[in-house]
């Protein structure tokens, strides 16, 4: 722990009283979610210590903590990446300072390039497992043992299997795939997005594993999705952008944002 996860939960408990079930982690355009927080308090992260502003134009900097669906929860909207400075353990103190408010579970979203006809820009993927392509990692100093983190079931199989029923009741298609961590800022090229279908990965994406590793450290359960808002380099007449990342994430947010508020409430029933 570095110390400032308590410490920023003691100032948004002095904002907000009480324990947090979920935290959640918004990504590219979905950060409208926030909104929808009732009862909600609002902290910049330049007031808590440790966290990182990002400088990415899609994403916020604000922690909010209040309900969604009753729910008690605490959402991160907007993160940090590797990309933005250099290191790979950025969201460290959100991430502990979710576990210190008393959240046991977080939901990750995020943006992603999409390696499969089937998975088309628009459409969330509910990612079953990753491939750590950058070889970075969050946990790299740590001293004791337990920097040897069992990943094998890094997305918990029960949270997944919630997931795929809701979106089913509700209607929505969701997809499952493996995600595939590159550094960025750069966009892959189109030899990159062929060896990473050879090797398996279903989506590409520069974000939400190192918050996976984070979370899984600290016991925290994890379930992440992505909202595919392109395919990957080579596989569409057009070449990629942000601007087509932001408006696509935009588009898709709806279906996304019902999906999470019926998972919460599910959630509520444990």
């Amino acid at each position: 722990m570095s110390g400032y996860g308590p410490e920023c939960a003691e100032l948004v408990r002095a904002a907000r009283p009480g324990n947090y079930r979920l935290g959640m982690v918004l990504g590219s355009g979905l950060g409208q979610l926030a909104d929808e927080i009732e009862d909600a308090v609002w902290v910049p992260y330049s007031k808590l210590s440790g966290f990182p502003v990002s400088s990415v134009s899609s994403h916020g900097s604000e922690l909010v903590a209040g309900t969604l669906a009753g729910v008690p929860v605490v959402v991160l909207s907007g993160r940090a990446h590797y990309y933005e400075g250099g290191g790979a353990d950025v969201m460290r103190t959100p991430v502990e300072t979710l576990k210190a408010l008393g959240c046991d579970t977080v939901l990750l979203t995020n943006a992603a390039g999409s390696l499969r006809e089937d998975f088309a820009p628009g459409t969330p993927m509910l990612i079953c497992d990753h491939i750590n392509w950058s070889g970075l990692n969050p946990l790299i100093g740590e001293e004791s043992d337990k920097r040897f983190l069992d990943m094998s079931a890094a997305y918990d199989p029960d949270l997944r299997a919630r997931l795929r029923a809701l979106a089913e009741e509700e209607k929505i298609p969701l997809g499952e795939g493996v995600y595939m961590w590159f550094s960025g800022p750069s966009f892959e090229t189109p030899a990159e997005i062929r060896m990473a279908k050879a090797l398996g990965a279903d989506a590409v994406g520069m974000s939400t594993v190192p918050e996976v590793i984070l979370a899984r450290y600290l016991g925290l359960r994890v379930a992440a999705i992505s909202t595919i808002t392109n395919y990957g380099a080579g596989m569409q007449a057009h070449g990629l952008s942000h601007d087509e990342t932001k408006s696509t994430a935009l588009k898709a947010v709806d279906a996304l944002k019902r999906l999470i508020r019926r998972f919460v409430k599910d959630l509520a029933n444990d």
